[in-house]
Protein backbone atom coordinates (compact mmCIF):
# COMPACT_ATOMS: atom_id res chain seq x y z
CA UNK A 1 0.00 0.00 0.00
CA UNK A 2 2.83 2.57 0.63
CA UNK A 3 5.21 1.98 -2.04
CA UNK A 4 1.41 2.25 -4.71
CA UNK A 5 1.38 5.53 -2.63
CA UNK A 6 5.00 6.25 -3.78
CA UNK A 7 4.57 5.76 -7.22
CA UNK A 8 1.47 7.50 -7.23
CA UNK A 9 3.20 10.31 -6.15
CA UNK A 10 6.28 9.99 -7.99
CA UNK A 11 4.31 9.46 -11.13
CA UNK A 12 2.28 12.80 -10.42
CA UNK A 13 5.16 14.80 -10.04
CA UNK A 14 6.88 13.60 -13.01
CA UNK A 15 3.54 14.52 -14.98
CA UNK A 16 3.34 17.86 -13.19
CA UNK A 17 7.37 18.69 -14.67
CA UNK A 18 6.03 17.67 -18.32
CA UNK A 19 2.87 19.95 -18.73
CA UNK A 20 4.92 22.75 -16.36
CA UNK A 21 7.86 22.51 -19.49
CA UNK A 22 5.25 21.94 -21.93
CA UNK A 23 3.20 25.19 -20.93
CA UNK A 24 6.92 26.96 -21.06
CA UNK A 25 7.79 26.12 -24.69
CA UNK A 26 4.06 27.04 -25.68
CA UNK A 27 4.60 29.98 -24.40
CA UNK A 28 8.12 31.07 -25.49
CA UNK A 29 7.32 29.86 -28.90
CA UNK A 30 4.36 32.23 -28.98
CA UNK A 31 6.42 35.12 -28.13
CA UNK A 32 8.90 34.02 -30.86
CA UNK A 33 6.68 33.61 -33.47
CA UNK A 34 5.91 37.26 -35.38
CA UNK A 35 2.81 38.28 -36.81
CA UNK A 36 1.65 37.00 -39.77
CA UNK A 37 3.10 39.32 -42.86
CA UNK A 38 5.63 41.14 -40.48
CA UNK A 39 8.88 41.03 -39.17
CA UNK A 40 9.51 41.00 -35.89
CA UNK A 41 11.24 44.51 -35.20
CA UNK A 42 14.20 43.14 -33.57
CA UNK A 43 14.88 41.08 -36.62
CA UNK A 44 19.02 40.98 -38.01
CA UNK A 45 17.57 40.89 -41.89
CA UNK A 46 17.55 43.81 -44.48
CA UNK A 47 15.29 43.52 -46.97
CA UNK A 48 13.65 45.18 -50.04
CA UNK A 49 10.73 44.57 -52.08
CA UNK A 50 9.68 45.71 -55.70
CA UNK A 51 6.92 45.21 -57.74
CA UNK A 52 8.43 45.03 -61.52
CA UNK A 53 7.62 42.94 -65.06
CA UNK A 54 8.56 39.27 -64.64
CA UNK A 55 11.93 39.93 -66.85
CA UNK A 56 12.58 43.25 -64.67
CA UNK A 57 11.85 41.00 -61.15
CA UNK A 58 14.54 38.11 -62.47
CA UNK A 59 16.96 40.76 -63.52
CA UNK A 60 17.12 42.64 -60.34
CA UNK A 61 17.43 39.55 -58.11
CA UNK A 62 19.89 38.25 -60.16
CA UNK A 63 21.48 41.39 -59.05
CA UNK A 64 20.53 41.35 -55.44
CA UNK A 65 22.06 38.03 -55.41
CA UNK A 66 25.28 39.30 -57.05
CA UNK A 67 25.86 41.88 -54.73
CA UNK A 68 24.96 39.87 -51.52
CA UNK A 69 25.94 36.71 -52.52
CA UNK A 70 24.01 34.05 -50.50
CA UNK A 71 27.28 32.01 -48.98
CA UNK A 72 28.36 35.48 -47.02
CA UNK A 73 24.84 37.46 -46.40
CA UNK A 74 22.46 34.65 -46.84
CA UNK A 75 20.64 36.34 -49.25
CA UNK A 76 17.41 34.85 -50.82
CA UNK A 77 13.73 35.62 -52.40
CA UNK A 78 11.66 35.82 -48.90
CA UNK A 79 8.45 36.05 -50.28
CA UNK A 80 6.89 36.68 -54.18
CA UNK A 81 3.42 36.34 -55.75
CA UNK A 82 2.26 36.88 -59.50
CA UNK A 83 0.18 40.08 -59.98
CA UNK A 84 -2.65 40.32 -62.37
CA UNK A 85 -0.77 41.96 -64.81
CA UNK A 86 2.37 39.72 -64.86
CA UNK A 87 4.23 41.81 -62.57
CA UNK A 88 5.95 40.08 -59.72
CA UNK A 89 5.88 41.36 -56.26
CA UNK A 90 8.33 40.12 -54.78
CA UNK A 91 10.74 40.84 -51.45
CA UNK A 92 14.35 39.57 -50.71
CA UNK A 93 16.32 39.45 -47.37
CA UNK A 94 20.00 39.41 -46.27
CA UNK A 95 22.05 39.66 -43.50
CA UNK A 96 23.49 43.31 -42.34
CA UNK A 97 27.35 42.11 -43.17
CA UNK A 98 29.37 39.76 -44.28
CA UNK A 99 31.63 39.43 -41.01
Amino acid sequence: MQSDRKQHHRTSDSNDRIERLRRSALDGSARAKPSRGQPPASSAWKRESWTLPRNEAREKAREFLKRYPRAAYWSEVESWRVLEDDRIEFTMRRLPSAD
